[in-house]
């Protein structure tokens, strides 16, 4: 899609910063942990090695003394990173460090290394990048943290929200700084909320705003003079929309990691079943990502149309290369040739093709044998409160009951009905929700799930004579209207994302649900749409005159939404889609990716004791290694030398043995005086017939050479 890509935003403030602690000079590149999954996700090691870098090392483990080379520290803000350095500073492990920090240093910390004498003595440049996030796609980011899900809605983990809070404001600040984006916020205050967590989104959002506003202050060329219209953030929670977790989408990377067994980690994989992958393919996880063109392209198209398009698609790509076509004219020097100059690529393009061919059977398979199609049928009337006709269903209660008693449909898809059905309803009868349990004849355990959605917001329980109105679909319902013909009856429902997005860009997004946090500044902007807000106003107070419409030509708004406690799918396409049809950027950030079984995992642990989630929260905080304090050993002394000229191979495997000293040169890189020494003693060692008095000084000076290092 059009518009600037995440991951090339950071993977150029990344190479850029290491390009400019370039002096001409060779440099080892230090990471951490953390740092190396930043690095690996969105910049190639060739690159980094481009810029004058000889090698890559982790700062956690041993390295070697390096006294003539300069190191460049790429470090995320951790107390036990800042160990690591201190100790490599003490130590003095190279010539001169710079220093760079993924996002912003503690205050503690940074003072703790303001009082360093080494520090100040070796560090000759610092600066901090505010990368502290993971670019998925384009326009999609997560924080890779599945754990903020039970920190800020687990009942337990109440002190653990505000320092949570303060992280997650940090990464959303880092964000904005990478685009250069100074935006107005807004975020989602619920309307006559029911549970504790509905102040979330309000603190994240001060929090946001106060460091933002910090971030001004101390960066002058933040925001950087633009014309592009002034962005805005828009923060939200998982409460906002609790449909599209559970409902089953059927566009393709929806469907994909929904229903087949995707491996997801720092990266995405699949493995073909051996039936439909080839000898080489069958035991080789193929990688699912932004390098993928075929899956850039069909992600979000619906599988109903993506078998065709995938076919279609293919016929293009084997037109491409005629080469590789079957053909009865024999082959010639020159067909050849062009063969093996396409083959790579041609190949590249075949797996790639059989991969998509092959999860799309998968998936299909999937949705015939689990009958998907009637679920979804009766999903869609629970989630919209329209039957396909967009009139309001008759009988969806047998409908329900009907899908729960049928043996083909699996047990978390029964759930998943249950749970639908109780958010439609608005909460039912404690007896109600026993009596669907036992028609699905799901454990009771279970119930644990739909009470939990209590402390999203949901209505669980609904008293006998309860006089509270009808749910109201405040989202995602549409105004019955005749079906479009290119609609899927299984596709009516719209996340809730998708319609605050664009009530936003028509200025009608409703400003008690979607308040600013500085109400008196930048409501006036918000309810316009700020098509006629320039970044460069911002600074310059400059305004710039409004027009009546955008240009094509022009730099398109950003719109950042923020979604805490997970991210879904459909959601994501929504931002794109709102991107394409409304000439807007439409960036989403989340905590991390929800599935419907991750979700359903996640909700049902609210209720378990904090002690078996295992949050990182509860965990022994992470020390610097012992190794990195050890004193080294100095090397033993060599050998007394006999009268008695060494053979030439004996000499040089001494000189091997010694190479492990610690005196020894830097095996990232060869100065010239270290050249012309190593030489010298090279030649030194290979002489059968030495000078006796030459011999002894020689002697001498080595001795003296290894008591100075004890």
């Amino acid at each position: 899609m059009a518009g600037t890509s995440m991951i090339s935003i950071q993977q150029n403030i990344i190479l850029e910063t290491i390009r400019g602690t370039d002096l001409g000079e060779w440099k080892v590149l230090i990471l951490d942990g953390g740092s190396r999954k930043l690095i690996d996700g969105v910049v190639g090691e060739d690159d980094i090695l481009a810029l004058n870098v000889t090698n890559m090392e982790q700062i956690e483990e041993k390295r070697p003394m390096n006294k003539e080379m300069d190191a460049v520290y790429l470090l995320s803000p951790l107390p036990h990173v800042l160990d690591c350095l201190m100790a490599d500073l003490e130590r003095g492990r190279y010539r001169r460090t710079f220093l760079i920090w993924t996002s912003l240093l503690p205050l503690d910390l940074q003072n703790r290394l303001d009082r360093s004498a080494m520090a100040k003595q070796q560090i000759v440049y610092a600066s901090v990048l505010n990368v502290d996030y993971y670019p998925r796609e384009s326009h999609l980011i997560t924080f890779r943290d599945p754990w903020s899900f039970p920190t800020l809605f687990h009942p337990a983990c109440n002190h653990l929200v505000r320092q949570h809070m303060e992280e997650l404001a940090q990464k959303i600040v880092s964000i904005c700084a990478s685009l250069g984006e100074y935006p107005t916020i807004r975020y989602y205050n619920p309307r006559k909320p029911s549970h504790e967590a509905s102040i979330l989104c309000s603190h994240l959002a001060r929090f946001v705003q106060a460091q933002l506003d910090q971030h001004a202050k101390y960066n002058t060329d933040f925001p950087p003079v633009s014309s592009r219209p002034r962005g805005v953030l828009i923060i939200a929670d998982r409460s906002l929309d609790l449909f599209a977790p559970l409902l089953h989408e059927f566009t393709y990377q929806a469907m994909v990691h929904d229903l087949l067994p995707l491996t997801e980690g720092d990266k995405v994989y699949y493995k073909p079943a051996a039936s439909q992958a080839g000898k080489a393919e069958k035991d080789k996880d193929q990688e699912i990502g932004e390098k993928d063109s075929i899956w850039v392209k069909f992600r979000h198209l619906h599988m109903k149309d993506l078998l065709d398009e995938l076919v279609k698609d293919f016929n293009a790509f084997k037109a491409q290369n005629p080469q590789f076509a079957d053909s009865e004219n024999p082959a010639t020097i020159n067909s050849i040739k062009d063969m093996l100059a396409g083959l790579p690529k041609f190949q590249q393009g075949k797996e790639a093709y059989s991969l998509h061919l092959s999860m799309t059977q998968d998936a299909m398979n999937v949705f015939q044998e689990r009958r998907l199609a009637d679920i979804a049928s009766v999903e869609q009337s629970l989630a919209t409160g329209l039957d396909e006709d967009y009139k309001k269903p008759k009988n969806l209660a047998d409908q329900v009951i009907r899908l729960l008693d049928d043996d083909a449909i699996e047990f978390p898809d029964r759930l998943r009905l249950i749970i639908q059905y109780s958010l439609y309803r608005d909460g039912l009868l404690p007896t109600d929700i026993q009596k669907l349990l036992a028609h699905a004849r799901l454990p009771a355990q279970d119930s644990e799930v739909i009470y939990n959605l209590e402390l999203l917001g949901a209505h669980v329980n609904r008293p006998l004579k309860d006089s509270r109105p009808a749910a109201n679909y405040q989202f995602g319902k549409r105004e019955a209207q005749a079906p479009s013909s290119n609609e899927s009856g299984l596709s009516r429902f719209e996340p809730a994302l998708k319609v605050v997005l664009e009530d936003h860009c028509r200025g009608a997004l409703d400003e008690t649900t979607f308040p600013f946090t500085k109400p008196h500044l930048d409501a006036a902007e918000g309810l316009m749409g700020q098509e006629h807000i320039s970044q460069a106003s911002l600074r310059s107070a400059k305004p710039t005159w409004a027009r009546t419409r955008p240009s094509t030509t022009e730099p398109r708004q950003r719109i950042m939404v923020f979604m805490a406690g997970g991210a879904t799918y459909s959601e994501s396409r929504a931002c794109y889609e709102v991107s394409q049809s409304l000439n807007k950027d439409v960036y989403l950030a989340s905590t991390h990716m929800l599935t419907p079984s991750l979700y359903l995992r996640q909700v049902g642990d609210l209720s378990v004791d904090r002690r078996r989630l295992d949050l990182p929260a509860d965990r022994p905080k992470p020390r610097a290694p012992d190794h990195l304090f050890e004193k080294e050993m100095p090397a033993p002394p060599p050998p007394a030398s006999s009268s008695k000229p060494q053979a030439p191979v004996e000499s040089m495997q001494q000189m091997r043995m010694n190479d492990h000293g610690a005196h020894q040169k830097p095996i990232n890189g060869v100065h010239q005086h270290q050249s012309s020494q190593s030489q010298s003693a090279s030649s030194a060692g290979g002489r059968l017939v030495k000078d006796r008095d030459k011999e002894g000084e020689k002697k001498k000076k080595k001795h003296n050479f290894f008591s100075s290092k004890k």
